[in-house]
């Protein structure tokens, strides 16, 4: 028995591409937003951290 692909619809494919294209883009900008969340609670600890000890 011979296995054949079926061809697929160039508009399922195209979107396809697209909806890969824009989860990409949206895990980029994750994962850049990462660092700075971390800097924040970092900087949020050193002035709670501050605020003890001054206090």
């Amino acid at each position: 028995m011979v296995w054949t692909t079926p061809r697929q619809d160039p508009d399922r494919s195209r979107r396809r591409l697209q909806l890969l294209a824009e989860l990409a883009g949206a895990r980029a900008v994750r994962q850049r937003s990462r660092p700075q969340r971390q800097r924040t609670e970092r900087l949020r600890q050193l002035i709670a951290t501050r605020r003890r000890v001054v206090g």
